[in-house]
């Protein structure tokens, strides 16, 4: 009943929930090769989300990443398996790189569909001996780094961030470099695009550091002894012992050292933006983009989260699915990641304790961090935005639109008469300043007017771009009401309904759709109303 109630509390997700399922189905349809049938099989196995954006790859690169990601699940297997004998596991690590062209090869270690990938693994070598000299060169050079790294940290602890960096580079830093060099290989990205390893780095750093976040109560509860890789320099500020933060009566530290963590993992972003930015390959895009749209859904749900010292926290499925279903491009990355930041913005600001030693420098980098995402939005949607031809037709019908928007607008808010919805004033706990800022004060009607004006221009540019010279700074405040709607300020009845919640603002030509969650208002319901939300008196609407 929980996940019915959860899909039904967002209907939205449905659909995606349904496309996403038939895309899982199609996955499970395996080759015709045995050997091959089984490393698909297993990677449905071993990490299905992983296996759907693999399967949308064209071949040759599908093959050799799904090897990749199985030769690579098959030495981390080695690695997680506590029960190993030590002696034998730095030697099988440092080896495992050569074991990869023995069709003989398969060891007896791992748990579940673990164990049944180690004794079948000659199966796996089958196909990787398959294929392209190329490809198998980078994957074996990459197993060879890893294993080295893997042995490295079998003899340490993960002390410093540097070391903590260290580790996550030889256990996802390197996947994101072979992947590089395997998308450069293929022909889908340029030569020159697998020898930037600084920037491959970055993106595994951060896929690897949430889930090492994430995982904290796995990884301490792991039998017969627990692999944790949380920096000691950062956790010892909070604890004595890193098991302390199971216990309730140490959550307000257990929390302190998880957004200290967030905060070293988000340092990887702008990076990874970096990255992204200079992929070419609409199917290289999504099968790099989807994973660092997750890390960053995960690490802002996370945030401030003490839930994740008591079970699994992650985003929930209906989400992710809506995810798989809208990034095809940068657009659509970047969008996400402003949604996803703006919402651990909105906890450190509202949820977290004043005192929290890394809270001010998080505020500053997560700003940053939305600051630029939008800089390169602009940037895209300007080279990527059609041009629209200026005809008759479509200047008459821009016109009628924005003339009836303004009627609109002028009768619905009730503003002709001098007073708003609430009364003769705008009176609001916050309002909106030149750069759509909240300046927390009072705004008379001339004054709301004047400062709202740029932000409308703005719309109108988007929306009305055969008319934007109507919104000038004569346009009467009844259209310049829609700004503050639009930019989720909405001042005439912020201070009695504080639980509106404005989580995404879309232009489209033509109109103007404002996506509003959760909305209560004292019997009064958002309604959507031709162009525009309007409000309508009672329950029925």
């Amino acid at each position: 009943m929980g996940k019915l109630k959860e899909i039904l509390s967002h209907p939205g997700e449905i659909l995606p929930l349904y496309h996403m399922y038939k895309v899982a189905k199609a996955a499970e349809k395996l080759p015709s090769d045995p050997d091959r049938a089984f490393c698909f099989d297993i990677l449905n196995n071993v990490s299905r989300s992983f296996s759907i954006v693999i399967q949308q790859l064209p071949q040759p690169l599908k093959d050799a990443i799904c090897i990749f990601y199985l030769v690579l699940r098959g030495l981390d297997t080695v690695e997680d398996d506590m029960a190993y004998p030590k002696d034998k596991k730095v030697p099988d690590l440092l080896s495992f790189h050569k074991k990869i062209y023995d069709r003989n090869f398969n060891l007896n270690c791992g748990y579940n569909h673990y164990k049944r990938l180690m004794k079948n693994f000659q199966r796996v070598v089958n196909v990787f001996l398959s294929l392209d000299p190329a490809f198998q060169n980078v994957i074996a050079d990459i197993t060879k780094r890893m294993g080295e790294g893997m042995a490295e940290f079998l003899e340490k602890d993960v002390i410093s961030v540097a070391d903590y960096d260290l580790y996550c580079h030889y256990v996802a830093g390197l996947v994101g470099i072979g992947l590089s060099q395997l998308f450069a290989m293929s022909n889908l990205e340029s030569d020159s695009f697998g020898k930037n390893e600084g920037l491959s780095n970055h993106m595994g750093l951060f896929l690897q550091k949430t889930n090492i976040i994430r995982d904290y109560l796995e990884d301490i509860l792991e039998e017969p002894a627990p692999r944790m890789f949380w920096p000691r320099d950062v956790w010892s500020r909070y604890a004595s012992t890193l098991d302390e933060f199971k216990a309730p009566s140490h959550r307000v530290g257990a929390v302190r050292c998880l957004n200290h963590l967030i905060l070293d993992a988000l340092r990887h972003l702008p990076h990874c933006v970096e990255y992204m930015q200079s992929l070419r390959n609409t199917q290289v895009f999504r099968f790099c983009a989807i994973p660092q749209i997750m890390a960053m859904g995960t690490l802002s749900i996370c945030y401030n989260n003490g839930k994740v010292f008591e079970g699994v926290v992650k985003m929930r499925r209906g989400l992710t699915a809506t995810v798989f279903e809208s990034c095809s491009n940068m657009g659509d990355l970047l969008h996400w990641f402003l949604l996803f930041l703006t919402q651990l913005q909105e906890t450190a600001e509202t949820s977290t304790a004043s005192n929290d030693p890394t809270l001010s420098l998080l505020q500053s980098t997560v700003r940053g961090h939305i600051d630029l995402c939008r800089e390169a939005l602009a940037k895209y949607e300007n080279a990527h935005q059609p041009p629209k031809a200026v005809t008759l037709a479509g200047l008459v019908q821009d016109t009628v639109f924005s003339v009836a928007a303004a009627i609109y607008v002028y009768a619905a808010w009730n503003l002709g008469a001098g007073t708003a919805m609430g009364g003769g004033r705008v009176n609001s706990a916050s309002s909106i300043n030149n750069d759509g800022k909240d300046d927390g004060g009072l705004l008379s009607s001339s004054s709301y007017h004047e400062n709202s004006f740029h932000f409308l221009r703005s719309v109108a540019a988007k929306t009305f771009p055969t008319v934007t010279p109507i919104f000038d700074l004569e346009t009467p405040p009844k259209v310049v009401a829609l700004a503050a709607e639009l930019n989720g300020g909405d001042l005439q009845q912020a201070a009695a309904t504080p639980d509106l919640s404005t989580r995404t603002i879309r232009f489209r030509s033509q109109s103007i759709r404002l996506e509003v969650e959760e909305v209560k208002r004292r019997g009064r319901k958002l309604r959507k109303g031709g162009f525009f939300w309007r409000f309508v008196d009672g329950e029925g609407g």
